[in-house]
């Protein structure tokens, strides 16, 4: 709780006040591309679901993603507070103070999850303490700089899924699974690697954990088959406006200077896989059906090695894409001091350099990034020194040597 509000606190600050200042700038540092769910947040508390997936909203994750911003929209119209989208001429737009805090304070939802998470790993309070910490401080980007709750909202539910298993609790599990699909579909990355360690009724589990995004894109595309199917599917990107990558020139063009990511991420779905059989390899003859604190981390860790394979395969990038592998990394070396540690600095050093807008060739900025991923994902289970050395499984020998 003390990291949300420092956070909130922090960010709210540095947007309004000593932000801009720093800069030299009269205008409000704000997340623009918040503004596009705000207004895909508005059209459905008006029940507008035919212009959902329409412009301005520029909409093209699940409807989750504009459903958890209803309740913030509400208060703003009932305050008779406008829309408008920042710019010159509306440089400090009142929405922000009722939208900001509200987005930063659902993005703290990846907090309390990692911090259950953490608990059930056996780690120490002071540990989840700084833990705590540093999550607020890579979720900054997802939150304060770019405005997108609903990775960090999508996360917290599929470590709280995870959670949930551990419990043996796989209704639960499911339908938080399936909540976090349908405010942001990039935790299917990990949705093979979970479906491993379901104990039974694997259908059940499935049919509970598409059920959410079922209907939410049932009822928009009932509305308007054409801009959903369309948004979902293609997913537009622009390269002039984030990172290429080194798959920018494999992706079909939809228009000039407009790209469909949607086909290159079923490689990445098609990795993660990958990952699902080497986990399974090793999960039953090791684990079984128990879920003992090292089973408990190896799932995470590999469910951050999935979460991990968007960057990879990803035809341009953001820089606040990186995020859910970071988060992740962070839990796991939170069972050890120096993990934490060099976990937390190597999240830090990535969280904002990342945020450096470089331009070069198609390696110049994703290179390092996913190197530095990468290498955030092998500290976090690095044993540092001999104390800390323990058991590791054939599964953890394979993650490393991939």
């Amino acid at each position: 709780m003390l990291a949300t509000v420092g956070l909130i606190l922090i960010g709210m600050a540095s947007t309004t006040w000593w932000g801009p200042h720093l800069a030299g700038n009269s205008a409000w540092a704000l997340p623009l591309d918040l503004w596009g769910t705000l207004a895909a947040a508005q059209r459905l508390l008006h029940l507008d679901l035919s212009g959902l997936y329409t412009q301005p909203t520029g909409l093209v994750s699940f409807p989750g993603t504009a459903l958890i911003l209803v309740p913030v929209v509400a208060l703003i119209d009932a305050a008779g507070i406008s829309l408008r989208w920042p710019g010159v001429q509306n440089t400090h737009p009142a929405a922000w103070l009722l939208a900001g805090p509200y987005e930063m304070a659902l993005s703290a939802l990846a907090l309390f999850a990692a911090d259950a998470v953490a608990d059930r790993l056996g780690v120490t309070r002071p540990k989840r303490a700084f833990l705590a910490g540093a999550e607020a401080v890579a979720v900054w980007s997802v939150s304060v700089k770019w405005g997108h709750p609903e990775d960090a909202v999508a996360v917290g539910l599929l470590l709280y899924g995870i959670v949930a298993l551990a419990d043996s609790r796989p209704e639960r599990a499911a339908w938080y699974m399936g909540a976090a699909v349908a405010v942001q579909p990039l935790v299917l990355l990990a949705l093979p690697v979970v479906l491993v360690v379901v104990p039974r009724r694997l259908l059940g589990f499935l049919t509970r954990s598409a059920a959410p995004s079922a209907l939410l894109l049932g009822a928009a595309a009932s509305a308007n088959w054409t801009a959903t199917f369309h948004a979902v599917t293609s997913q537009p990107n622009s390269p002039s406006i984030n990172h290429a990558t080194p798959w920018t020139s494999l992706a079909p063009r939809i228009s000039n200077d407009v790209l469909a990511a949607g086909p290159s991420r079923a490689l990445a779905i098609v990795a993660a896989c990958a990952c699902a059989l080497v986990v399974r390899h090793g999960w039953r003859g090791r684990h079984g059906a128990a879920w003992s604190p090292d089973a408990l981390e190896e799932i995470v860790w590999w469910c951050g090695v999935s979460l991990a394979l968007r960057s990879i395969f990803e035809i341009v990038m953001a820089p606040y894409y990186l995020w859910p592998v970071l988060a992740v990394a962070l839990i796991v070396g939170s069972k050890s001091w120096r993990r934490l540690l060099v976990t937390a600095l190597a999240v830090t050093a990535v969280t904002f350099v990342s945020q450096l807008t470089w331009r070069g060739s198609l390696w110049s900025w994703w290179t390092p990034m996913v190197v530095g991923t990468v290498l955030i994902l092998f500290l976090a289970r690095l044993p540092l020194h001999k104390g800390a050395l323990q058991p590791h499984s054939r599964m953890m020998d394979v993650g490393t040597h991939l």
